[in-house]
């Protein structure tokens, strides 16, 4: 099993890694999503690094628990996280979107296997995630499911119907954290359709709610101990998170949404990211 780390600065130290290379890889690619994928580092970092049970050397461990990025096109966090834990080669990553590369444009566990699903038409991962927690309930099971989604992505029907379900049938075993960095594929989401009151909406529909700083790793850490401890509802963490956070140019920056660096770009944001 995975040997968590839970200093604070040497997980710091890793989410750096993680955003310098996503901004190799994309920047590699000429395309992808840099902007939504360097906003929810220290959510993945905290997650994979200190509380997920999971196992790179056997990732089909049946002991596991259970990952699902539902706002499928930050894959670019997600290969960054998997190859710093050890699943996959880190020297690949540089082939993002290239045919027959692991490291599709949205997660496919037809390429990458450890994946626990294929993700990035939006709005179906938290209906995943509470069937995963559903199905470990009927089986006795342990393991707990967590689910990343964007914040555009909860202006979908099925995310509503997804958590009256959860709430409904009591699945405590699944965790929401909606990456809430205010900006989506056609600009601010306040602008497109407003969410807010964003927890009393999640509250309303019966879940238990924990607002937090997104780029806070010990207060995520914190977060996701209460969550465990939660009994009788789903858990959602609305983590307030930057936009392409760690990049001067990129932070708040809708542009970054799915336009990848630029050589000069990468460049300048490798400097800052040094």
């Amino acid at each position: 099993m995975f040997k968590h780390i839970q200093d604070i600065n040497t997980l710091a130290a890793v989410a750096r890694r993680i955003r310098r290379h996503i901004i190799t890889m994309t920047g590699a690619a000429g395309s992808g999503h840099p902007g939504g994928s360097l906003s929810a580092v220290e959510i993945l970092v905290t997650l994979f690094f200190s509380v997920l049970r999971h196992a790179p050397e056997r990732p089909d461990w049946p002991d596991r628990d259970r990952f699902i990025l539902s706002k499928g096109h930050a894959a670019p966090v997600l290969y960054a996280v998997m190859a710093e834990c050890g699943y996959v080669p880190v020297e690949q990553l540089t082939t993002l979107r290239e045919l027959g590369s692991p490291f599709q444009g949205h997660p496919d566990r037809r390429f990458l296997p450890a994946l626990e699903a294929s993700t990035g038409s939006l709005g179906q991962g938290l209906s995943l995630a509470l069937g995963m927690g559903a199905a470990a309930r009927l089986e006795g099971a342990a393991w707990r499911t967590y689910v990343v989604l964007g914040d555009g992505e909860c202006q979908e029907g099925q995310i509503w119907e997804a958590a009256m379900f959860g709430a409904f049938h009591k699945i405590d075993n699944v965790c929401a954290i909606v990456d809430y960095n205010k900006i989506q594929l056609d600009g601010f989401v306040k602008d497109v359709m407003e969410l807010e009151p964003f927890a009393a909406k999640w509250s309303g529909f019966g879940w238990h709610v924990i607002e937090l700083d997104g780029h806070d790793i010990a207060a995520l850490s914190k977060a996701f101990a209460e969550a465990a401890a939660v009994k009788g509802r789903p858990t959602v963490i609305i983590a307030h998170t930057v936009k392409g956070k760690g990049v001067s140019f990129m932070e708040n920056n809708p542009k970054y949404h799915g336009v990848a660096p630029t050589p000069a770009e990468v460049e300048l944001a490798l400097k800052e990211l040094s």
